[in-house]
């Protein structure tokens, strides 16, 4: 039974997966700087970049999230299955996502990321 509403569990579902992709980027960061690399900087900036207008988005979002009184807590994780528990206003609401499922998220805010970072058209 759904207990938040659309805007709410919306809301909260992009602030969640988009700390996921910001976790993910940094963590590419890290390859590109101990990799082997020829030229690292036009993909350090990029990501950098990335991470900047997400971290923006983030914290914009935390604010509505604070406003309306959302919390997002990660319950647990595992091979399959990760369940997360959103609160607002006293009502609660656990989701079971398929990991995969979440990987495909977090994937499609990157790609949306690269796309406003270096300005280019969304293919249609």
């Amino acid at each position: 039974m759904r207990y938040l509403k659309d805007e709410e569990l919306k809301l909260a579902s992009r602030f969640l997966f988009l700390s996921m992709a910001i976790v993910v980027i940094q963590l590419d960061i890290g390859h590109i700087e101990q990799g082997q690399f020829k030229i690292k900087n036009p993909y350090l900036f990029l990501l950098r970049k990335m991470v900047s207008k997400a971290t923006n988005e983030r914290r914009r979002l935390r604010k509505l999230m604070k406003d309306k009184g959302i919390q997002v807590v990660m319950q647990h994780k595992t091979e399959s299955f990760t369940t997360v528990l959103y609160l607002c206003k006293g009502k609660e609401e656990q989701k079971d996502y398929f990991n995969p499922a979440i990987r495909k998220k977090v994937e499609i805010i990157i790609q949306d990321l690269i796309q406003t970072s270096l300005d280019y058209p969304r293919d249609p």
